[in-house]
């Protein structure tokens, strides 16, 4: 199972310009019921729609509608930030603090087990967690 960071999430929107063939491939050769994603990946996604709503209006309300399509197409693998989660996402900024939002998304992946998919890898290294770059071939 794959946890899919923001980064992937935005890679991977149809109609996205010039999207990298490597993370295109990756993802067609996984079975799409692996990929989950965290409910902090739509907190990101929304602070960057509302940006954009606000200094680009069609810009935002395209990138709305996406978002209400990805909700729906993943309503039933989005994975919440609980008190379960908490103690892991702590264990994380021990002893150096890393950004909060990438704490949580790695503690939802290392609660559940998934490997976590992401361009940026070394936002996760420490955490123990199997880490998959999809733009580097062979991943």
């Amino acid at each position: 199972m794959y946890l899919l960071d923001t980064n992937v999430i935005s890679e991977l929107r149809p109609g996205k310009a010039q999207p990298s063939k490597t993370v295109l491939d990756w993802a067609q050769q996984q079975a799409e019921s692996l990929f989950f994603m965290a409910a902090v990946t739509l907190l990101e996604l929304e602070f960057g729609i509302q940006k954009l709503e606000a200094r680009m209006p069609p810009q935002g309300q395209a990138m709305r509608r996406w978002l209400a399509h990805i909700k729906t197409q993943y309503h039933a693998r989005i994975l919440p930030f609980t008190q379960k989660t908490a103690p892991i996402c702590a264990s994380l900024h021990i002893p150096n603090p890393r950004s909060e939002r990438d704490a949580m998304i790695a503690a939802v992946a290392l609660e559940h087990r998934f490997a976590m998919v992401t361009r940026n890898t070394q936002d996760f290294e420490s955490s123990g967690l199997t880490l998959i770059n999809p733009w580097l071939a062979n991943q």
